[in-house]
């Protein structure tokens, strides 16, 4: 589609609202300061109504019918249109914020294939326009709930995740493709200085994060294995910045770690589960599901 991405999107999550396709955000919240940073914890019951859903009966084309894919065939109520010639966004039903946006491919590719140009041009579509944060979730390990391949966007607001949380400790003059490491961060990471957001045009911004995508992966040494699928890891990506982790394990005291929490926003399913990440700090529940 053309035109402007937010209109659509908030006229599509209107009708889905209205209709009760799209679930909305119900969370409580509480703020925490680690090594200097501040975090924002979130109670988010719509999750466990998610896991509810997931724990009904079998049904054909139900949750927990393994032929199930909601990219493929996605419900034309929650999607808001075709980025580009190989994606189409939809509506996340489980939205951890306003306008969370799922970057799908119209065919079926593994998620964990290696991200390439067309990827990052379709973000580049919605970030050129709004900015916000691109995700991706590689793997189950890194927090992705779909094999069929797929980006995520979150716009910018107070409260959503953000790179913004590392600037302080990133240099502020770097070059684009410069690498560079967070001194807060115990796991293993890199940050690669790259041209993205809002009024950076779309081939400009796709083949920055492109190219900053493979430094990262080969200053990681997250190769494809012989099935040609990465190990599992996240990207962030935002504020001139993309950042790349591998992961070892998904959860922590229970708590899903998908990308978006390690942009500073962190989401827990049970109310008590705040405590978990409180009696450690964020940092280090973060270098837990890390390498």
């Amino acid at each position: 589609m053309n035109g402007n991405w937010m209109d659509a999107i908030d006229v599509r999550s209107a009708s889905a609202l209205a209709s009760g396709d799209l679930q909305p955000v119900q969370a409580d919240e509480t703020e925490m300061t680690d090594g200097g940073m501040r975090f924002i914890v979130r109670w988010v019951s719509s999750l466990a109504a998610k896991d509810a859903v997931k724990k009904d009966v079998a049904v054909p084309g139900g949750p927990r019918d393994p032929a199930f894919n909601p990219f493929l065939n996605p419900d034309p109520a929650l999607t808001v249109g075709p980025v580009g010639e190989a994606h189409v966004a939809i509506l996340n039903k489980f939205p951890l914020c306003a306008r969370h946006l799922v970057l799908a491919r119209r065919e079926f590719e593994e998620q964990l294939s290696p991200l390439v140009r067309i990827d990052f041009d379709a973000l580049a579509t919605i970030m050129g326009e709004a900015g916000g944060l691109g995700l991706y979730n590689g793997g189950v390990e890194a927090g992705a709930s779909q094999r069929h391949k797929h980006v995520q966007w979150i716009p910018e607001a107070p409260g959503n995740a953000s790179l913004k949380l590392y600037a302080p400790g990133l240099p502020t003059d770097a070059e684009p493709q410069t690498v560079a490491r967070h001194p807060a961060l115990a796991m293993k990471h890199c940050f690669v200085r790259v041209e993205c957001g809002k009024g950076v045009a779309v081939d400009r911004a796709g083949a920055s994060m492109h190219a900053g995508f493979e430094r990262a992966r080969a200053e990681l040494d997250l190769a494809p294995g012989p099935d040609g699928l990465l190990p599992p890891c996240n990207l962030l990506l935002g504020d001139g910045w993309l950042l790349m982790l591998p992961r070892s394990r998904e959860h922590f005291e229970g708590i899903s770690f998908s990308a978006v929490c390690f942009g500073g926003t962190l989401y827990t399913r049970h109310r008590d589960q705040i405590d978990a990440i409180r009696s450690v700090g964020p940092l280090q529940a973060m270098a837990a599901v890390g390498c």
